[in-house]
Protein backbone atom coordinates (compact mmCIF):
# COMPACT_ATOMS: atom_id res chain seq x y z
CA UNK A 1 0.00 0.00 0.00
CA UNK A 2 1.13 3.42 -1.24
CA UNK A 3 1.27 6.03 1.76
CA UNK A 4 0.39 9.34 0.16
CA UNK A 5 2.35 12.56 1.17
CA UNK A 6 0.93 15.57 3.40
CA UNK A 7 0.29 18.46 1.60
CA UNK A 8 3.11 21.41 1.87
CA UNK A 9 3.07 24.40 4.52
CA UNK A 10 4.99 26.25 3.69
CA UNK A 11 6.43 29.34 6.10
CA UNK A 12 8.68 32.56 5.66
CA UNK A 13 11.26 32.68 8.75
CA UNK A 14 11.82 36.86 9.35
CA UNK A 15 8.89 38.55 10.44
CA UNK A 16 6.74 35.23 10.49
CA UNK A 17 8.32 32.94 12.98
CA UNK A 18 11.64 35.89 13.95
CA UNK A 19 11.65 39.20 15.30
CA UNK A 20 14.12 40.96 13.21
CA UNK A 21 13.36 44.22 15.14
CA UNK A 22 16.79 44.12 16.68
CA UNK A 23 18.36 43.99 13.24
CA UNK A 24 16.22 46.49 11.64
CA UNK A 25 18.46 49.76 12.70
CA UNK A 26 21.37 48.12 9.77
CA UNK A 27 19.12 48.47 7.30
CA UNK A 28 18.65 52.62 7.63
CA UNK A 29 21.64 52.80 7.61
CA UNK A 30 23.84 54.42 4.48
CA UNK A 31 24.33 52.24 2.89
CA UNK A 32 22.79 49.72 4.79
CA UNK A 33 25.11 47.31 6.74
CA UNK A 34 24.11 44.03 5.35
CA UNK A 35 27.22 42.10 6.95
CA UNK A 36 25.79 43.05 10.57
CA UNK A 37 22.24 42.83 9.73
CA UNK A 38 22.86 39.10 9.27
CA UNK A 39 25.82 38.84 11.47
CA UNK A 40 22.69 39.12 14.11
CA UNK A 41 20.03 36.62 12.67
CA UNK A 42 21.25 33.91 15.73
CA UNK A 43 20.06 36.57 18.06
CA UNK A 44 16.42 36.64 16.57
CA UNK A 45 13.76 36.31 19.20
CA UNK A 46 10.81 33.58 18.18
CA UNK A 47 7.69 35.41 17.40
CA UNK A 48 4.58 33.05 19.53
CA UNK A 49 1.98 33.36 17.00
CA UNK A 50 4.10 32.05 14.48
CA UNK A 51 5.43 29.27 16.12
CA UNK A 52 2.40 27.97 17.60
CA UNK A 53 0.99 28.61 13.60
CA UNK A 54 4.29 26.04 12.55
CA UNK A 55 3.56 23.57 15.18
CA UNK A 56 -0.86 23.28 14.18
CA UNK A 57 0.58 23.06 10.09
CA UNK A 58 2.28 20.47 11.25
CA UNK A 59 0.24 18.03 12.56
CA UNK A 60 -1.30 17.70 9.07
CA UNK A 61 1.18 19.30 6.61
CA UNK A 62 5.27 18.95 5.38
CA UNK A 63 6.49 22.04 6.84
CA UNK A 64 8.77 23.80 3.97
CA UNK A 65 10.60 27.24 4.81
CA UNK A 66 11.11 29.88 2.50
CA UNK A 67 13.28 32.66 3.34
CA UNK A 68 15.27 35.44 1.52
CA UNK A 69 18.54 35.35 4.01
CA UNK A 70 21.59 34.48 2.17
CA UNK A 71 22.35 30.97 1.60
CA UNK A 72 25.77 31.88 3.21
CA UNK A 73 23.68 32.04 6.37
CA UNK A 74 21.94 28.81 6.23
CA UNK A 75 24.06 27.05 9.65
CA UNK A 76 22.91 29.59 11.51
CA UNK A 77 19.42 29.66 10.12
CA UNK A 78 18.92 25.87 10.22
CA UNK A 79 20.42 26.44 13.88
CA UNK A 80 18.43 29.12 15.31
CA UNK A 81 15.18 26.95 14.09
CA UNK A 82 16.29 23.45 16.09
CA UNK A 83 16.97 25.75 18.74
CA UNK A 84 13.14 26.68 19.13
CA UNK A 85 11.94 23.55 17.88
CA UNK A 86 10.80 24.34 14.89
CA UNK A 87 11.41 21.61 11.93
CA UNK A 88 14.50 22.65 10.69
CA UNK A 89 13.84 19.88 6.72
CA UNK A 90 13.39 21.47 3.79
CA UNK A 91 15.17 25.02 3.50
CA UNK A 92 15.25 28.16 0.66
CA UNK A 93 17.39 30.36 1.22
CA UNK A 94 18.43 33.32 -1.50
CA UNK A 95 21.81 32.15 -3.77
CA UNK A 96 23.93 34.73 -2.47
CA UNK A 97 24.18 36.13 -5.70
CA UNK A 98 20.59 36.42 -6.28
CA UNK A 99 18.86 40.21 -6.21
CA UNK A 100 15.75 39.59 -6.97
CA UNK A 101 12.24 40.90 -5.28
CA UNK A 102 11.45 38.52 -2.65
CA UNK A 103 8.19 38.20 -4.59
CA UNK A 104 9.67 36.93 -7.56
CA UNK A 105 12.11 34.15 -5.54
CA UNK A 106 9.11 33.14 -3.38
CA UNK A 107 6.65 32.68 -6.41
CA UNK A 108 9.38 30.46 -8.50
CA UNK A 109 9.95 27.87 -5.29
CA UNK A 110 5.82 27.43 -4.98
CA UNK A 111 6.28 26.84 -8.63
CA UNK A 112 8.92 24.39 -8.45
CA UNK A 113 7.59 22.63 -4.98
CA UNK A 114 3.79 22.28 -6.31
CA UNK A 115 5.57 20.16 -9.40
CA UNK A 116 6.24 17.57 -6.26
CA UNK A 117 2.73 17.77 -4.28
CA UNK A 118 0.21 19.79 -3.59
CA UNK A 119 0.88 23.20 -1.59
CA UNK A 120 -2.02 23.84 1.07
CA UNK A 121 -0.52 26.55 2.74
CA UNK A 122 1.73 29.68 2.45
CA UNK A 123 2.24 32.01 6.19
CA UNK A 124 4.06 35.26 4.94
CA UNK A 125 4.25 38.84 6.33
CA UNK A 126 5.27 40.51 3.61
CA UNK A 127 2.65 42.98 1.93
CA UNK A 128 4.61 42.81 -1.64
CA UNK A 129 4.78 38.88 -1.76
CA UNK A 130 1.44 38.68 -0.18
CA UNK A 131 -0.41 40.16 -3.39
CA UNK A 132 1.61 38.74 -5.62
CA UNK A 133 1.51 35.04 -4.22
CA UNK A 134 -2.41 36.02 -3.85
CA UNK A 135 -2.62 36.93 -7.41
CA UNK A 136 -1.26 33.48 -8.60
CA UNK A 137 -3.67 31.54 -6.61
CA UNK A 138 -1.56 30.91 -4.19
CA UNK A 139 -3.37 29.88 -0.77
CA UNK A 140 -1.67 32.39 1.64
CA UNK A 141 -2.32 33.46 4.63
CA UNK A 142 -0.73 36.78 5.77
CA UNK A 143 1.22 36.83 9.36
CA UNK A 144 0.22 40.13 10.78
CA UNK A 145 1.94 39.83 14.45
CA UNK A 146 5.06 41.33 13.66
CA UNK A 147 5.55 44.83 13.70
CA UNK A 148 6.13 45.94 10.00
CA UNK A 149 9.01 48.07 8.70
CA UNK A 150 10.05 49.85 5.76
CA UNK A 151 13.91 49.30 5.87
CA UNK A 152 13.00 45.51 5.62
CA UNK A 153 10.51 46.14 2.92
CA UNK A 154 12.61 48.22 0.73
CA UNK A 155 15.20 45.31 1.66
CA UNK A 156 13.32 42.56 0.49
CA UNK A 157 11.66 43.90 -3.08
CA UNK A 158 13.78 46.72 -4.04
CA UNK A 159 17.35 45.70 -2.70
CA UNK A 160 16.64 41.70 -3.13
CA UNK A 161 18.27 41.05 0.41
CA UNK A 162 16.05 39.34 2.70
Amino acid sequence: MTRTRPAWAVFDIDGVVADVAHRVPHLSATPPDWEAFFARAAGDTPLPQGVDRVAEARRTHEVVWFTGRPERIRATTTAWLTAQGLPAGRLYMRPDDDDSPASALKAGWLRELARLRQVALVVEDDDAVVAVLRAAGWPVEQARWAASSAPLHTAQERWGRT
